[in-house]
């Protein structure tokens, strides 16, 4: 309960820092990296897992660092107060 309280609570605040940060040119975001493997998946819950992804593998802290990279960039500039699932469209939400 306490991981769900706390989710919902910085997706409902999002929005509401980007409008405040906005000002001194800071961008607020949340991001959903779904399942990563970060050394805590064992082989049984890869296996589990991996037909829950349309890549067919488990994402990994390179795919949302790529993504946080983007963020940071001039590209990503334009993107503020959202909610991002970087997830490789992960089935299991």
């Amino acid at each position: 309960m306490a991981y769900i309280a706390t989710k919902g609570a910085l997706i409902a605040i999002t929005p509401a820092l980007a409008n405040g940060a906005g000002k001194y040119g800071i961008s607020v975001n949340a991001l959903d990296p779904g399942p990563t493997d970060s050394g805590w998946i064992d082989e049984a819950l890869r296996q589990q897992l991996k037909p829950l992804f349309p890549h067919g593998r488990v994402g990994t802290p390179e795919d949302t660092a790529r993504y946080i990279a983007f963020l940071m960039g001039p590209d990503g500039a334009w993107v503020n107060g959202q909610h991002l699932h970087v997830d490789g469209g992960f089935v299991g939400r």
